[in-house]
């Protein structure tokens, strides 16, 4: 099942994206917490695109004609005691503009964009050579930045990218288009719908334990790894011989240094017969979850990548 398209839509949301273009934006997304403590200062002055579509501070209509315009044609203003606010920021990566949910990944169905999407690019430019694929699946594609970097290193490949969110796909199919590449968006829970196989598959899963009803941050038991073990089972099932899967997640570490997680994936690339290539890319991230009742045996929540290829 293909997400639901509305061209008139797209058309104002790439618009903005073209607009902010042209006005050489750049703004790297930190974490939430470091959003909220932007926000919780002094707003800017004179706030400039950054600030409003970046940071995500409201502005009156007066101090940006604009993108005041542009944002209320596109319908993604927010009014409250007669400031506005965009729904929607964008983030820069390397030479790229995309689009992902306003706020703090607020909303039940927000598509968030933020440092887990950056190390997420950063292990498939390392791991991808150029042009090694010719059919490339993004699973869980959020924002579209996985189908993005891949396509870019794979000129010409056939570019398939699902979600369970109808939202991601719509903000992915922008990005995509914006970024002058076309995708088969399939809206989907699982790889049932997809019956292809692929010669690379990337993919960055919901990887935070217990159940906050958010589709981009749960992942389900085994302290928050489920969905990533879940995933590189079905993704191996749909690699083609020679093909390579690059997962980037994160592994909590049990108390003791354990890392079941990668005990997990190691048991499933030996089941598969693919080579595993893993790393810890960030050892200790999100150590404000470690608070939770979920995560009390665990001692830290690592970043890892893991890259399954298998034999030609």
């Amino acid at each position: 099942m293909s997400g639901p398209t509305d061209a008139r839509a797209d058309a104002r949301l790439l618009a903005l994206l073209e607009h902010a273009a042209g006005a050489h934006y750049r703004f790297v997304t930190p974490t939430s917490a470091t959003v909220r403590r932007r926000l919780a200062q002094a707003p800017p002055a004179e706030p400039a695109a950054r600030d409003v579509l970046g940071w995500g501070f409201d502005f009156a209509a007066e101090d940006m004609p604009p993108l005041h315009c542009l944002l209320k044609d596109a319908g993604v203003l927010e009014e409250a005691d007669g400031r506005l606010r965009s729904r929607l920021r964008i983030a820069s990566l390397d030479e790229e503009l995309l689009l992902h949910a306003g706020g703090p990944g607020a909303a039940e169905d927000a598509v968030f964009l933020g440092p887990d999407s950056y190390r997420f690019a950063r292990l498939i430019q390392s791991k991808v050579a150029f042009g090694a694929a010719s059919a490339v699946l993004d699973i869980g594609t959020g924002a579209g930045v996985g189908a993005l970097v891949a396509a870019r290193l794979s000129p010409g490949a056939r570019l398939t990218a699902i979600d369970i969110n109808p939202k991601a796909l719509t903000l992915a199919r922008i990005n995509l288009r914006h970024a002058g590449l076309e995708a088969r968006l399939v809206l989907t829970n699982g790889l049932a719908d997809v019956e292809d196989l692929f010669d690379l598959i990337v993919a960055n899963p919901p990887y935070v334990a217990g159940r906050s009803g958010r589709i981009y941050k749960d992942g389900g038991d085994m302290h928050g790894a489920r969905l990533s073990l879940d995933w590189t089972q079905q993704a191996l099932e749909r690699l083609a011989p020679g093909g390579r899967f690059v997962l980037y997640t994160g592994s909590p570490i049990s108390m003791g240094g354990r890392d079941i997680l990668g005990e997990h994936l190691k048991a499933l690339a030996r089941k598969a017969g693919c080579a595993l290539d893993y790393e810890e890319i960030d050892p200790d991230i999100f150590g404000g979850e470690l608070r939770r009742p979920e995560y009390r045996d665990v001692e830290r929540i690592a970043a890892i990548g893991a890259v399954f290829t298998r034999p030609s």
